[in-house]
């Protein structure tokens, strides 16, 4: 939407020269194959869902919020969740619904789309069930705007069709060979800004280029965060307080996936912890980052730099890092005597973070 690949028409005419601008529209350095036209669905509001697996408490978790739509990352404090302890039943998704405050019929026509959502989550060993958004019409009706199903690698053995979805994938050239298997909707809702202002200009206001695309989301502690997902923000957030941290702040740097240019990553990842860190409370940033080993490299690089020039400015702040995919004896040369702390799971980086905050 960002980058102008959703397009409003009133005819046949304005549908085939929008068709032609899409196709020729590079978003995230890659051309758009297909192309999906549909009824504009006019959509009262617009909620988040998402059903994930949360790696610390080994258990999945329900998430909501009333305010979904392409800025969901803003509202994250608003995010509802329940954790399904025990065998599931309907009560947990009405939970959720209640927790959302959400009222009338709401409560039950949402709660049976989260029930479905759980559901393919386990008969698909999935690590992500996504609906952003879901649009409620005027009249009370629901639909499923847009989507995203994140495999999980160790378990497509099991599921032969989602293995054959990520093949076709990579030999047609969609994906580059990740393994998140993505279900595009008509996103045709209104709240984004490149629907909303008529000077928007999706050469402009790319969200590689446009640093107001990373958004600082202040708390009260002297931790401060940087993930990449809402899921993985919300998963940190909670293993800081669970060992009695409180976060200063966190900024959620969204997919990584588009990051294809030479240092473009990097600059953002640069930017991020300058955020993260202009709040002079913060006595440690816990980076928080799951993305393959190029992705790693890049964020690894980002920190020394920045390390390297608050030494030079001095002022001391401690990293705490944790990383998959990595060279660990590789990394620890690289960051040399840097104040880095390096941690294989979450649980260790949040005990090592809430420990140096001290």
């Amino acid at each position: 939407g960002r980058a102008g690949g959703i397009k409003f028409v009133e005819n046949t005419i304005d549908a085939v020269a929008a068709a032609q601008t899409i196709f020729n529209l590079p978003i995230e350095d890659e051309y758009p194959q297909v192309l999906l036209a549909e009824a504009k669905y006019n959509a009262d509001q617009e909620l988040y869902l998402a059903v994930l697996l949360d790696p610390v408490a080994r258990r999945p978790v329900l998430l909501g919020s009333r305010q979904g739509g392409m800025d969901v990352e803003g509202s994250i404090e608003k995010m509802q969740q329940v954790a399904v302890d025990q065998e599931f039943s309907p009560f947990y998704a009405r939970r959720l619904m209640l927790k959302m405050g959400l009222q009338g019929d709401l409560i039950q026509s949402v709660s049976a789309i989260v029930q479905k959502m759980y559901r393919l989550f386990v008969e698909k060993d999935l690590d992500l069930v996504e609906i952003n958004p879901l649009g409620i019409s005027p009249r009370g009706e629901v639909m499923a705007l847009d989507g995203k199903v994140t495999a999980n690698d160790d378990a497509l053995g099991r599921h032969p069709d989602l293995a054959a979805l990520s093949e076709k994938r990579q030999s047609s050239g969609l994906g580059r060979g990740k393994r998140s298997l993505y279900t595009s909707g008509d996103r045709s809702h209104s709240h984004s800004k490149a629907q909303q202002s008529p000077e928007f200009d999706p050469q402009s206001q790319s969200p590689i280029s446009n640093s107001e695309s990373l958004e600082l989301i202040e708390l009260d502690g002297n931790i401060g965060i940087l993930c990449s997902g809402v899921g993985l923000t919300m998963a940190t957030l909670d293993a800081v307080a669970r060992e009695g941290g409180k976060p200063a702040n966190f900024v959620n740097m969204g997919s990584l996936d588009g990051y294809e240019a030479a240092n473009a990553l990097r600059d953002r990842a640069d930017l991020a912890l300058e955020l993260v860190a202009q709040d002079k409370s913060v006595k440690v940033i816990l980076v928080n980052i799951l993305a393959g080993a190029s992705k790693t490299e890049e964020i690894t690089a980002a920190v020394v730099g920045y390390l390297e020039r608050k030494a030079r400015a001095n002022r001391h702040i401690q990293v705490v890092l944790r990383l998959v995919e990595i060279d660990a004896d590789a990394v620890k040369k690289r960051l040399g005597q840097l104040p880095v702390q390096l941690a294989s799971t979450l649980d260790q980086a949040a005990a090592a973070s809430v420990s140096s905050a001290k």
